[in-house]
């Protein structure tokens, strides 16, 4: 694995073996990297929860970062992207971590940089770290994915999310399942839909999505639309899920609107665990990649482990 930009690229042997290598660092939060290594930060979109557990995530492996904010950069005296990430490369960064509003934005700098690139999320592109984090909270729940029933629901066709864990979780054997409003269905994704009532009876995992207002070029009306009682999680969706169903949400939540308010923390949902897995799961994702590629396994781990003490 030379970057990680699409759960396209990835074979399900390789989404399993970052699933578990998470897992394993939230278990014992190990870290075998030895050195020093530097981390270019490029984020030209707001984050709250993908920039923090990067940085964290960073600090963990012991990965110092470099700081970047667009509005203060040479972005505003017209540097291009791609010199921006040249110059980062130049001055000793080990890899780039990109979020930008540009859709396969950083598979084009993937392509033309010698270092390690991290999508972080590009447009309504993929976001595929965000999928990763879901898939290691899927898996500590079920502890595998096989035969599962994961639903996504919500705004389908501006949600990069969306797309990269249809793609992650059919990969690795569930059945992906799909709701949302008619004028948000993306055709491009082959998987069936169904209505939002359909969609909690067969739930293993249900999988909320924000709507992606600053991607829409019609306005939408929240109150017009009863947005909640039409096809986000009430109260009484809830309590006709399997008993053992889960609920997930990449957040930020519109509290009343995609999900009730008093859901956001119920018995059921793993909201916050899955905020807590973003760290181990961006830990396992750069170490993999500052690994020569990612060929790691459990006894090299031990054995890292033993002559670090």
């Amino acid at each position: 694995m030379e970057h990680f930009v699409t759960m396209k690229d990835q074979t399900a042997t390789e989404i399993l073996q970052l699933v578990k290598r998470a897992n394993h660092i939230s278990q014992t939060g190990g870290n075998p990297l030895k050195g020093q290594f530097f981390a270019a930060n490029l984020f030209f979109e707001p984050s709250t929860r993908t920039k923090m557990s990067f940085v964290v995530a960073e600090r963990k492996l012991g990965i110092e970062p470099l700081d970047f904010m667009a509005d203060v950069s040479s972005i505003t005296k017209g540097e291009s992207i791609y010199d921006t990430a040249k110059t980062f490369e130049a001055i000793g960064a080990n890899f780039i971590v990109l979020r930008h509003q540009e859709e396969n934005i950083a598979k084009q700098l993937a392509e033309s940089l010698s270092i390690p690139v991290i999508n972080a999320g590009d447009g309504t592109g993929e976001h595929p770290t965000q999928c990763l984090l879901d898939l290691v909270t899927i898996y500590q729940e079920y502890k595998q994915f096989n035969g599962l029933k994961v639903v996504i629901a919500g705004d389908i066709k501006h949600s990069r999310v969306a797309r990269s864990n249809a793609i992650a979780l059919s990969t690795l054997g569930c059945e992906v399942y799909l709701t949302g409003k008619e004028e948000w269905h993306d055709d491009s994704l082959a998987f069936p839909y169904v209505s939002i009532d359909e969609a909690i009876e067969i739930a293993d995992v249900l999988m909320l999505l924000r709507i992606q207002h600053e991607r829409h070029q019609d306005q939408f009306s929240l109150q017009q639309e009863s947005y909640l009682e039409k096809y986000g999680l009430t109260k009484e969706r809830e309590a006709s899920m399997k008993k053992h169903a889960i609920i997930l949400h990449p957040a930020p939540v519109n509290r009343g609107v995609e999900i009730d308010s008093s859901l956001v923390e119920c018995e059921r949902s793993r909201i916050f665990k899955q905020m807590k897995n973003g760290v181990v799961a961006r830990m396992a994702v750069m170490e993999t990649l500052l690994n020569q590629g990612g060929n790691f396994n459990e006894e090299n781990f031990n054995k890292r482990q033993a002559i670090i003490g």
